[in-house]
């Protein structure tokens, strides 16, 4: 059965410097230390992540694909590159460099991968100017943080965005990134294991209680790591709306429940009840593969779990491939 893994990263082998260019820091760039590994370093010296060359390498990345029997790969960025914090222009031409790289690998290998590009948020025009061009370029969407130097997605500044994406019909991914109160739980990892569940929870409130997605009805959006904590707390949710709606509902009086069946969110759950939980929340043509490839806190086999679940084939084809192709607006037969 045809697998899409919506939800991998790629980078550039090779990264600009970028400090020299701009004139001042914070961006990533690659330390290549031995082979097939690298370090990714801020521009000040401090360490990031280390990475194999499965993060930037089309042959390794199409080998792996070949020995979990992935069919296709959703690319994109890794989060930490999308750079919002930096000059708004200077954003513009990093994403741009980032965006080609995943475009000229779509076009090399047009039924093994499709593209996801990244935009400088920090300036809705310039972030709706990149957009347009990636979509000239081949790629079908784009991928954003869960917030935007810390304001929230439903900001109206951000709006013209979304409307963008809506009318284009460019597929919208929302990663967590920059989580709030990371400062405070650096300790034990906390800030990916309990900051971006929560991040992605803020994205999805904000998005519903602003009115975004109301007034975006036909906007394709779908959310990392199953939706993060939203699913689980949507109980939670929902009675704070109905009992506080002069805090809730200030913007939008359509009740937070009402948006499940309508956005799309990856599998990677780790965890047979919650995934079977999210499915019966959401629809199984709402969940689709998703495993952060490469990364270890991804599903390191890809659709492992949801194989391994009693549901039927036709559920366990919405869930390998079916809702990615509906969020993607795509073809099966473009990959067979």
């Amino acid at each position: 059965m045809l697998k899409i893994d919506i939800h991998t990263h790629i980078l550039p082998k090779e990264i600009p410097d970028w400090k020299e260019r701009f004139g001042y820091g914070g961006f990533i760039k690659l330390e290549h230390h031995k082979p097939c590994c690298a370090r990714m370093m801020r521009d000040d010296g401090k360490f990031f992540r280390e990475i194999e060359d499965n993060c930037w390498s089309v042959e390794r990345r199409l080998e792996e694909c070949e020995k979990f029997g992935v069919g296709v790969q959703v690319l994109s960025t890794v989060p930490v590159m999308f750079g919002y914090w930096a000059e708004p222009d200077d954003c513009a031409e990093t994403s741009k460099f980032l965006n080609d790289g995943i475009a000229e690998i779509v076009e090399k290998f047009p039924r093994r991968f499709v593209g996801l590009g990244t935009v400088p948020m920090q300036d809705t025009k310039l972030a709706v100017k990149e957009l347009e061009r990636c979509r000239k370029i081949g790629l079908v969407g784009v991928q954003i943080g869960t917030n935007v130097n810390q304001l929230n997605l439903g900001e109206p500044r951000f709006f013209d965005f979304f409307k963008a994406c809506e009318e284009l019909g460019m597929a919208l991914f929302v990663h967590p990134w920059d989580m709030m109160g990371e400062r405070e739980m650096q300790k034990y990892w906390l800030p990916w294991l309990v900051g971006m569940p929560a991040e992605t929870c803020r994205a999805i409130c904000s998005l519903i209680f602003s009115g975004t997605l109301e007034r975006c009805k036909n906007l394709r959006v779908c959310f990392a790591h199953g939706g993060g904590s939203f699913p689980a707390t949507i109980g939670r949710i929902e009675h704070g709306f109905l009992v506080r709606p002069d805090l809730c509902a200030s913007d939008n009086q359509c009740n937070p429940r009402d948006y499940l069946g309508k956005i799309w969110f990856d599998a990677l759950v780790h965890d047979a009840a919650m995934l079977e939980y999210l499915v019966n929340l959401a629809g199984a043509e709402k969940v689709a593969l998703g495993t952060d490839y490469p990364f270890p806190l991804g599903e390191l086999e890809p659709g492992a779990l949801i194989e391994s679940m009693p549901f039927d084939e036709k559920t366990k084809a919405k869930l390998l491939h079916g809702a990615a192709l509906d969020w993607l607006n795509l073809d099966k037969e473009s990959f067979t």
